[in-house]
């Protein structure tokens, strides 16, 4: 059966239905550009992005060395941020002008996002174990800190030259020894820092050669710490009761570590005593990859400049009953 086909007054051939369009015989012609659409598009995936890192995940990058030796600077993490259900800082609200600031001025700014009032409970909450490493607001503060939860409320908590001390306990401690974490452009091993720690392996190789000790909390989840001096001063603290509600933060690094031990903000900048557990903004899960800081722009710097064997590492203590 034949094509119903016609000839247009132009020659070109054509349905022959009445009211149909002829198609547009001009080059490269194509319908304008949806600036609408594109913007919706942008605005939900925006969103989308925003409500994954409030509600479920979001990365974190580890800026300082107060969780030496388990994690280095230039360490990328993720952090679950349901674990203990939601609070007033879980949502991430973009800050446009500490962006422009950061970004364009080069301000000095404490973070990209804005901070909501303090609001009491938690949506769905629950409250940490002891070892859980745990991202945490200071109170008044938008900043970030990582910190390991050691005391959980209505527990009684002591420092003693370094040993601490849970409901009149002490918390076990094995036998100093060393380790080397090698040294780079994120870990420089300060000699002001970690005096007389930085030293040359045979093989050419610098490391920084830290004296380690072994905890093991009540629960049987250890984990290593940094004990650089006898006499630093977070070496004696308390004892305090841990209020309902809040639970006490310490760094692994004791000696280079504001946390819990130390008054909020002002110099010391640590997180004032127990921390109320709506300042908790999730859990430390694993170590995404890290990067020891030599990158550049240039992209073929980008993988050698990654740290082997980090990526995958779990951050949960290793239990031991």
């Amino acid at each position: 059966m034949a094509d119903d086909l016609t000839l247009t007054p132009d020659g070109h051939s054509g349905s022959g239905h009445p009211g149909d369009a002829p198609p547009s015989d001009k080059p490269g012609e194509r319908a304008g550009f949806d600036w609408w659409s594109e913007a919706k598009g942008l605005f939900w995936l925006v969103l989308a992005v925003l409500g994954f890192h409030s509600f479920i995940a979001k990365p974190f990058y580890i800026p300082s060395e107060s969780m030496l030796p388990g994690l280095m600077v230039g360490d990328r993490l993720v952090v679950s941020k349901f674990a203990y259900g939601w609070s007033f800082v879980s949502p991430t609200i973009p800050d446009p002008v500490a962006i422009v600031d950061d970004l364009v001025l080069h301000k000095p700014v404490e973070s990209w996002s804005v901070q909501l009032p303090f609001i009491p409970g938690r949506i769905w909450g629950s409250l940490p174990e002891r070892g859980d490493v745990v991202i945490v607001t200071p109170p008044g503060s938008s900043s970030d800190y990582i910190k390991r939860v050691i005391g959980l409320p209505g527990d009684t908590l002591e420092v003693r030259g370094g040993v601490v001390f849970l409901n009149g306990v002490a918390v076990p401690r094995g036998p100093l020894h060393f380790r080397d974490v090698a040294v780079d452009a994120n870990a420089t091993c300060d000699p002001l820092q970690y005096p007389g720690a930085r030293r040359v392996l045979a093989d050419g190789r610098s490391v920084c050669h830290l004296p380690i000790v072994t905890e093991t909390l009540p629960n049987g989840r250890r984990y290593d710490t940094v004990d650089l001096q006898p006499d630093s001063p977070g070496d004696d603290y308390g004892p305090v009761r841990i209020p309902a509600g809040r639970v006490f933060l310490m760094g692994d690094n004791r000696d280079r570590s504001a946390d819990s031990r130390f008054a909020l903000g002002g110099f010391e900048r640590g997180l004032g005593g127990p921390v109320p557990i709506e300042n908790l903004g999730g859990r430390a899960e694993f170590i995404t990859f890290s990067v020891d800081g030599d990158a550049t722009l240039n992209p073929l710097t980008w993988w050698s400049s990654l740290r082997a064997g980090r990526a995958g590492t779990s951050l949960h203590p290793e239990r031991t009953q």
